[in-house]
């Protein structure tokens, strides 16, 4: 089934961007893949540092995985695979990190997914960070598309106001 847009849910500042990536925290499970979209510096990495210090339930150190590319968190019920593609040339370099496995046993946080091409699997959650402003501390927009199921399973986040 193909990919809709779901709805926007806007945020004032990063302590905002931290509660919105601590409610899509934890409704995560074996199998799902989020891709995080936007320009360079619009909040991508600040969002996975939050979502994955909110499930390790404390303020541990979420470096960016810009130059090894994949950095792995293991929790009780799944491990997160946080990828930063924004170096690699082309879409095959990932098949190098085993993506497949993480695809089908873990989370997937990837930011850059344009980078992965047809490898991109359809049932993604794509949520975009669109920078309201030219400022560093103007509010962002997240857009989250996706297909019927992530729809349904973001019922109680899209019903939330902004942040």
């Amino acid at each position: 089934m193909a990919q809709s847009f779901l709805f926007d849910r806007r945020v004032a500042s990063l302590a905002g961007t931290a509660a919105l990536a601590s409610e899509i925290a934890d409704l995560l499970k074996p199998g799902d893949i989020i891709a995080l979209g936007g320009t360079l510096g619009a909040g991508k990495t600040a969002f996975a540092r939050s979502l994955v210090r909110h499930l390790a339930r404390e303020d541990i150190d979420v470096p960016s995985p810009t130059y090894n590319l994949l950095l792995t968190y293991d929790f009780d019920d799944f491990c997160l695979y946080h990828y930063d593609l924004y170096r690699l040339e082309s879409p095959e370099e990932v098949l190098e990190l085993d993506i497949d496995e993480a695809f089908d046993t873990g989370v997937s946080l990837i930011e850059w997914p344009d980078r992965l091409g047809r490898y991109l699997p359809e049932n993604h959650l794509l949520i975009e960070i669109i920078l309201e402003g030219e400022k560093a501390g103007d509010a962002r927009i997240f857009r989250f598309s996706g297909d019927d199921r992530w729809r349904r399973r973001l019922t109680s986040v899209s019903e939330m106001g902004d942040a």
